[in-house]
Parts: C-alpha cells; structure tokens; sequence
C-alpha cells in the first residue's frame, strides 16, 4: 500500500489505517458488545493487506480496545507490528464505575497516568504517536501539552499530536512544541475541516489523518433503514441526527450514487467515500474502523482507487442539502 510522511515525523503510513473505535465493545460511546476473536481477527487480515497502523484511545471501552490491540500485537513477529497511536484526555474511575461514563481532564498528572495505562494495556516499550483525544478543558490544553512532550523526551512516546482542535488551539500549542499531526472528522457530509483547518496544517507541515471517512458506517453502501432500527440499544450510533429522520433519508439517498460510482469502478461504496477523504492533499491517511476480517479487504482498497474528476463532480452533484 502507498505511504505519506506523517507530518515532521518519521513514520511512513499507509493511506489507510485501523480505527480501534469500535473494538472496545460497549460503553458510554460504544457501539454495541463486540467478540474479542474477531477483533484481533480485522486487526491481523488489515496488517496482512498493507496497514501499518492502528488508532486507539485509552478510552475507547475504558481500556478494552487498547487490551485488545495489545494482544493483537503479540501475536505478531517484531517485524510485522504496526504503529500504534492512541490520545489521553478523557477518564474514568477505575475503581467505582457502574455507569461506564467517560469525564474530561487534561491535567499534567492525568496525561501521565494515563500514558502510564496505555503502555501497560499495549503491551509496547514506547507509543509511537500520543494525541489529546479532545481540547477539553480548553484552558488545560498546554498543560497537557508541556507533559507531553516530557513524555516524549523520556522516550515513552515518540511523538505528539492532537484530535479534533481548531487553527487557534494548535497555534497555542506549537508555541511549546511541533505539532505532528492532527486527528480530525472529514467525510462526505461533515467536511467542516476544509475552510481553514486542512490548509493551515498543509502548510504547516502537520500531518492529517482523518477520522469517520465513511461517516460512522452511513457511507458504506449496506446501511439500510432496517438495519439501523436493529442496531443495539448500547450502539452510539441510535442517538445520532445522521441515523434518524429526513436527514437519514438523504443520507442513504445519497449513498446510491456511491454505489454506482463504485460499480463502475469494480469497488465497494466505502472504498469510494474513504478514496474521497484521501483526494485531498492535505490529507494524510485515513482512519477506517475494521470490526471483522472481512470489513478490512472490503475497505483498504480504498488506497488504490482513483477518482477522476468527473467522479469527483458526479459525487458532488449528489451530496445531501439538509432540509432545516
């Protein structure tokens, strides 16, 4: 699979990488139980297919997805494990947490403790990129910063990067330290991050790998309305605006003219909507949520697709306007 540069860093990626969101099974914003097996499973098929990287969060599943990744990579020789990203930011009490509820906190002691966490539940010496998940408290941002890059000095982080900030609080934090890279949402119908978010971290040389290429599953091509209204109660999914009313109907609508580019192409929809993200220069790679074996040799194609410009016009002819 082709590989970009991540920003100042020295890590070549493959465009396409596994998101561990979801394999942390079910919690406050999970997406519904999860079998372990086929987890480590995806993670092992998309490795096979050219994926240098795995994405993950301390608290996707308070913890879980992290175990889960790490027994991934033990299975795996030395030469054939991937990268592994993963954020600090947002906690829960360990001890007492019958709600499995997730809180904000960016204080110096908190990103230490929590890296501390991650390479315990990972299982690795050192993380190869350490992110805050999300700039909230907004005031602590530096503070978590500054330990940050302590932690990257003591060699247990390799370097250091964000999710989900804007231009402002990334110019806050370079004034500490070089920003690697930033982890954003972009996809078909969230492309928020266009105006002026992608074109400051092209020029600021900050790699972009986004997040939610194919919208959380709604791209994908096998979404149906049926299926949604199956989905588990404990799926965050069901309590999205995208997942209910008229906006899901243009959504889904949508998503037919996916499917025909894609037939055209000989690929799947998804490839399609995550090949879109990847257009863009700015962007870097793209973070693809892989549940099962299958669900990576149907998505890390999307590297090798090639959108023409009439594709590229076709598609956004098509793209949903929202009724207020």
């Amino acid at each position: 699979m082709e590989k970009r540069r991540l920003g100042h860093s020295d890590m070549m990626i493959s465009r396409v990488g596994l998101g561990a969101w979801a394999i942390g099974g079910s919690w406050q914003w999970g997406w519904g139980e999860q079998d372990d097996s086929d987890s480590i499973g995806a993670i092992h098929r998309a490795v096979e297919l050219g994926v240098n990287w795995i994405d993950t969060a301390a608290v996707y599943g308070l913890g879980h997805s992290e175990e889960v990744v790490g027994a991934a990579l033990r299975d795996m020789l030395d030469c054939d494990k991937p990268y592994v990203f993963t954020k600090c930011g947002l906690c829960w009490d360990e001890e007492n947490n019958k709600s499995r509820e997730a809180f904000p906190r960016l204080k110096a002691e908190s990103v230490r403790r929590e890296a501390e966490g991650s390479l315990r539940r990972l299982g690795v010496e050192a993380i190869d990129l350490y992110q805050i998940h999300w700039p909230n408290p907004n005031a602590d941002i530096e503070e978590a910063w500054g330990e940050m890059v302590k932690l990257q000095k003591e060699g247990k982080v390799r370097w250091i990067g964000v999710s989900n900030h804007g231009v402002k609080q990334m110019e806050r934090l370079a004034k500490i330290a070089p920003i690697a890279s930033l982890q954003p949402p972009y996809n078909l119908i969230n492309r928020s991050i266009e105006p002026d978010i992608l074109p400051y971290c092209y020029s600021k040389d900050i790699g972009v790998i986004v997040y939610s290429p194919m919208a959380s599953g709604l791209l994908t091509g096998r979404m149906t309305p049926e299926r949604i209204a199956s989905l588990s109660d404990d799926d965050w999914r069901k309590r999205d605006f995208n997942y209910t009313g008229a906006r899901l109907a243009a959504n889904l609508k949508f998503v037919e003219v996916l499917k025909t580019v894609a037939e055209r192409k000989g690929v799947y929809a998804a490839e399609v909507a995550i090949a879109w993200t990847l257009h863009n220069p700015a962007v870097t790679a793209a973070i693809v949520g892989m549940r099962k074996p299958l669900q990576a040799e149907r998505t890390v194609g999307a590297a090798k697709v090639v959108l023409t410009a009439e594709d590229m016009a076709e598609i956004d002819r098509a793209r949903p306007v929202y009724q207020p």
